[in-house]
């Protein structure tokens, strides 16, 4: 099956739907790589476990299907005698007590006579390896219970314990005032009193640490030491103890290993099929009937990626005598739509999906072939009507009479006159392959080849002329339009464009479409709207800037650097201006100024240049000497020349 194919009309997302609906990874991996079957026994095998999944979910709820992410390589690690730890040993467990429940949950299947309970037959349960590991391993550790001697060596653990917690207690209490802090510690494994290093020599014992500071030593008391001594000894009979149980259960692990292999396996395929039946219920889907008479017909066809309430329930029908079916209709009109629910369907049901119709007779298909989109090509360097006519070409050399083949938009993204042509030949080519092809179109002469031949048949995507909507229902048997000219009426297209229009597209008959036309109505009357009027600059002499004036304020380019200043004070005698730049003020002679802005442009009449002239501490000592005299005050005069 072609896998470009299926992916233009969305099967892939199916596949990963399906894959979410699995719990187990080799059930995951198996819905990403369903692909339709070559196979009708096959396929009429798969199509019958869906649906006896399904019958079962609705009789019975959801199977407990364990996850079993860990449960093969468990048994890998038991076979080559890799000691399983009791938390995996626990995750066995949960797997089979999964086991006895999915074979209690199938029993009641086979007793409502579902032929996919009898997998029952296949899941193979080991009580005994069951019992043990439940027995054994409890909370994620071996159990007490596991062992009449491991019991036995635990108790003597707590015996000992209890002891040495005691010897501490009372080792603490006989310190007396050595001690630094009035509770027992544990530094590197064992119990310690922290003593004052000074007092160290009082407490009887070995020392095991000392604190950050030096100022504390913490000691473990000699009588706390035997016992500890004899305590390590019961470890190291717990531990072995434990090992020697947990080999005991990986023994038996690697002797079911066929056994728990075959459940993997079953488990695993009844994921799977359940996977389907869940799918089934989500797409509200119905089993599909199988014909090899190259034969679709589906009712209340929805497209399972759109949403279920405003999808438009699509009815199709082709075979039977019709081998193609030519699709026309406006923009956005649903017909590409149309074009990939059906294939999808087709390719949905030959992969033993459940589809999203009322009902739908599907024919067995070799392969989907679809040319949709622009598919333009940038790495190829392939324009849009290339990369058609190049997925056209590849469709002609593998179509057979067993193929679906789908094209959108048959010769479309080049000349019309020859597009046309090209859609003509076409479809002569598939017609002659004896395919069922579904393809859509605008070419009018398309339509009317349609007309010229038994075999294939027009269609149109239904559309409301008044509310410019389309209703995304197909009718088979007529031909459609564009319905440019309606949708330009309703937006307001004036009545003598529209005729023109018309002529200019239909000729003999176009007065029968502007009589039509005239039927429907206009939003509005077709107005001119004034247009608002462009605003030139006008072209201003500016005087040259030798011997030129300048005056207090005015924006001045200063040259050859260009930058931009503003004059503090008109040219003196020798033609020298004082010129503010950023804050610092120079005197340039005025052949170097050119002006920018007038300053009668950026000010007002009465404006204070102090403000962008004098310093704050300048402003205040002027306003002082306004007020009244005072020695020693006095403003900098500038002398400065521009470097």
């Amino acid at each position: 099956m072609n896998n470009k194919s299926l992916e233009l009309i969305g099967y892939y997302e199916i596949t990963e739907k399906l894959a979410k609906q699995a719990l187990t990874a080799r059930a995951k991996e198996r819905a990403r790589a369903l692909h339709p079957f070559l196979s009708e026994s096959e396929l009429r095998k798969n199509l019958r476990e869906t649906t006896q999944a399904r019958e079962m979910i609705g009789l019975l709820g959801l199977p407990p299907l364990p996850a079993m992410e860990h449960i093969e390589a468990f048994i890998e690690k038991a076979v080559i005698g890799e000691l399983l730890m009791p938390e995996h040993l626990e995750e066995m467990g949960l797997f089979l007590n999964a086991v006895r429940r999915l074979k209690l949950y199938l029993k009641k299947g086979e007793e409502q006579h579902i032929q996919i309970a009898f997998y029952n037959d296949n899941l193979v349960l080991p009580e005994e390896l069951k019992d043990n590991i439940e027995r054994c391993i409890r909370a994620g550790r071996v159990d007490d219970h596991a062992s009449g001697y491991l019991n036995d060596i635990r108790r003597q653990i707590k015996t000992s314990e209890e002891k040495i917690n005691e010897k501490a207690a009372r080792a603490l209490k006989a310190a007396g005032a050595s001690v630094s802090e009035s509770f027992i510690v544990q530094r590197n494994g064992r119990l310690c009193i922290p003593v004052k290093k000074e007092c160290r020599l009082r407490v009887p014992g070995s020392i095991v640490d000392k604190s950050s500071t030096g100022a504390t030593v913490f000691i473990e008391p000699e009588t706390v030491a035997s016992l500890r001594e004899e305590l390590e000894i019961l470890k190291i009979q717990e531990d072995s103890e434990e090992r020697r149980i947990l080999y005991e259960l990986l023994e038996q692990i690697a002797l079911n290993e066929e056994a728990l292999r075959e459940d993997v396996r079953v488990i695993a395929l009844l994921d799977f099929v359940f996977a389907k039946a869940k799918l089934s219920f989500d797409m509200k889907a119905a089993e599909p009937h199988i014909n090899l008479s190259r034969y679709i017909s589906v009712t209340g066809a929805r497209h399972p990626m759109l949403d279920n309430e405003t999808c438009v329930p699509l009815d199709f029908e082709a075979g039977r005598g019709v081998s193609g079916i030519i699709i026309t209709g406006p923009n956005t009109g649903g017909k590409t739509v149309a074009l990939k629910t059906v294939a999808l369907i087709s390719a949905m049901a030959c992969a033993g999906l459940h589809v999203p119709c009322a009902s739908a007779d599907i024919a067995m298909n070799n392969q989907i072939l679809c040319d949709i989109g622009d598919g333009q090509n940038m790495t190829d360097n392939l324009s849009t009507f290339s990369a058609h006519i190049k997925n056209v070409l590849d469709i002609l050399k593998r179509v057979t009479k067993d193929s679906l083949v789908i094209m959108d938009e048959l010769g479309s993204g080049t000349d019309p006159a020859e597009g046309m042509g090209i859609a003509v030949a076409i479809l002569e080519e598939l017609r002659k392959s004896g395919a069922l092809f579904f393809v859509t179109t605008h070419y009018p002469e398309v339509k009317e080849y349609a007309g010229r031949h038994p075999d294939i048949a027009n269609a149109r995507m239904e559309f409301d002329k008044e509310t410019l909507k389309p209703l995304y229902r197909l009718t088979i048997g007529e031909s459609g339009d564009s319905c440019a000219l309606y949708i330009a009426k309703r937006l307001g297209v004036p009545d003598n464009m529209l005729a023109a229009a018309a002529r200019e597209a239909y000729g003999p008959r176009a007065e029968h479409i502007i009589s039509d036309l005239g039927t429907h109505s206009s939003p509005e009357p077709f107005r001119k709207i004034s247009a608002p009027r462009l605003k030139p600059v006008q072209d201003i002499k500016l005087p040259s800037s030798q011997g030129q004036e300048f005056t207090r304020g005015d924006s001045v380019t200063i040259l050859p650097d260009k930058k931009i200043g503003i004059v503090v004070r008109p040219a003196d005698s020798r033609g020298n201006v004082l010129v503010q730049v950023q804050k610092e003020k120079f005197y340039v002679n005025r052949k170097r100024l050119e002006l920018k802005v007038a300053a009668s442009q950026l000010y007002p009449e009465d404006y204070d240049f102090s403000i962008i002239f004098d310093s704050a501490e300048h402003r205040k000592i002027r306003h002082q000497m306004e007020r009244k005299y005072e020695a020693g005050l006095e403003i900098e005069s500038f002398d400065r020349h521009l470097p």
